[in-house]
């Protein structure tokens, strides 16, 4: 052997223990030759997007997906498929799901995912049709709903719901209003508009920072729902719907007069109070006892009567119980079944009927005629029991 074919056996080996070498050698360390820098295993796993408590509690979670987006790989056709899926079965599942529309809820997809919310239809109908003469019970349902859900995102949310129930109950009250003037010709045939009350609260001076009233209502006066007369009342509200009318809380030159009249022609305000079917329905029902149906109307207007005595008016007076008041109003409680069955719109209007007498007699009192010929002729009558 020469010594030149000796060097290029030499060389040959070198070559091949290279090439061996180099197919053995981590690719790591090819990587921290070239000055890149290594990740180890633990450094990926913190990389590694991990499951969110959303979807495992809602089974919505797929480890290819994640797979995907942890690659970057992610389509929005992959996005849209995700969104879909949030949208139906989690509506079922979850309580987040069902309320994705609230502010800072979080839907668990990642940064940069839109979500399209379907926003809920109006209830069926059911077996009972929508009727302009009667309440439907679905009305109730939502006014049960909105008092526990009383925000303005559930509200926006549940526009549908609020719209028909709106609605029904505006129909009601024009078919109301129809009956109502022939029981008492001084109410004027007005629109809707202005005989409902909204169903917004002025919470400006509130401690109830809640926007929305849980009830429906409305008032007929000789002015509407606003004005200084007499006024009868509706209000629907599960299981606190009621009927009544009269004064609430009025302000102080109509309460004088009412006082006023009291004192000196008690007799005119018992005489209505004694009326049978008054008794009946708004004063639970009392004898004809002068006594007490004034003791049951005074229960009635406790909340806002005064402690004492009025000013310029003796302790001693015996019609003090009266006096006190600062409230002249009477009501009455209707069941759920009542007021959305067939019979609602005659019972409300008998009721209101009853009260018509009580209506009169006040806004004869705090809005007199011009001319004033009853209250002169009987001004020096009666109990004169002012200090």
């Amino acid at each position: 052997m020469t010594r030149s074919s000796s060097r290029r056996d030499v060389a040959s080996a070198s070559a091949v223990t290279k090439r061996k070498k180099s197919a053995t050698t981590p690719l790591d360390s090819r990587r921290s030759k070239r000055g890149k820098p290594s990740t180890t295993t633990s450094e990926v796993s913190d990389v590694t997007p991990r499951r969110s408590r959303y979807f495992e509690k809602n089974n919505l979670e797929n480890t290819s997906d994640l797979d995907s987006e942890a690659s970057g790989e992610v389509s929005q056709e992959d996005d849209a498929i995700q969104i879909r899926t949030l949208n139906t079965s989690s509506r079922k599942s979850s309580k987040k799901g069902e309320e994705l529309w609230r502010p800072g809820i979080k839907t668990g997809l990642g940064p940069g995912k839109e979500v399209f919310v379907e926003l809920p239809k109006a209830r069926e109908a059911g077996s009972i049709p929508y009727m302009k003469t009667t309440i439907h019970p679905n009305t109730l349902l939502f006014l049960g709903d909105l008092r526990n859900n009383n925000d303005r995102e559930w509200l926006k949310v549940h526009d549908a719901d609020y719209r028909t129930s709106q609605n029904d109950f505006n129909s009601f009250i024009e078919h109301l209003t129809e009956k109502i003037i022939e029981k008492d010709e001084t109410i004027p045939e007005l629109p809707v508009k202005d005989i409902i009350f909204r169903i917004y609260r002025d919470i400006r001076f509130s401690k109830d920072p809640t926007p929305y009233k849980i009830y429906f209502s409305a008032a007929w006066s000789r002015t509407g729902r606003k004005g200084p007369y007499a006024a009868y009342y509706l209000q629907i509200q599960p299981g606190q719907t009621f009927v009544g009318g009269g004064l609430w809380m009025p302000e102080a030159r109509s309460l004088e007069f009412l006082r006023r009249d009291v004192d000196r022609k008690p007799h005119k305000l018992k005489q209505v109070l004694l009326e049978a079917r008054l008794r009946k329905e708004f004063l639970g029902g009392v004898g004809k006892d002068e006594k007490k149906a004034v003791k049951a109307f005074a229960a009635h207007n406790s909340d806002t009567a005064l402690k004492t005595k009025p000013k310029g008016y003796a302790l001693e007076n015996e019609n003090i119980e009266l006096l006190r008041l600062r409230s002249y109003t009477v009501g009455k409680r209707l069941r759920d079944e009542e007021i959305v069955g067939p019979d609602a719109l005659d019972r409300i209007a008998e009721l209101i009927g009853i009260l018509t007498p009580f209506i009169t007699y006040l806004n004869s009192v705090v809005m007199p005629d011009d001319d004033g010929s009853e209250d002169s002729s009987d001004e020096n009558n009666g109990a004169g029991g002012a200090d």
